[in-house]
């Protein structure tokens, strides 16, 4: 279930990258999101400035290894937006700007 979801509300533009943390290591994971992420919002800015992009990650993998300090650390450093989902629910739990 990875992909690259874009919306319009209006006036207001969001892109949301939608990873699931299923391999083996959420660490390489967390690299390959953070790589598409960056590369994601320099090409929003280039195309559409006014998109706001998201990094949508599951509840479960945001309680355990997202709130490690170091993840917390490079998730601040790097302005990331998250959207944090539930799964089975298909619910939104949190916005995180």
């Amino acid at each position: 279930m990875e992909r690259l979801i874009v919306a319009e509300n209006g006036v207001e533009k969001i892109a949301i990258e939608v990873k699931c943390f299923n391999q083996n290591s959420d660490i390489s994971e967390f690299h390959s999101a953070l790589g598409q992420y960056i590369n994601y919002s320099i090409a929003l800015a280039e195309q559409e400035p006014d998109r706001i992009l998201y990094l949508a990650v599951p509840y479960n993998t945001y309680e355990t290894f997202f709130s490690q300090r170091f993840i917390e650390a490079v998730i601040e450093r790097n302005n990331v937006k998250l959207i944090v989902f539930k799964p089975d629910d298909e619910v939104i739990v949190k916005w995180k700007n």
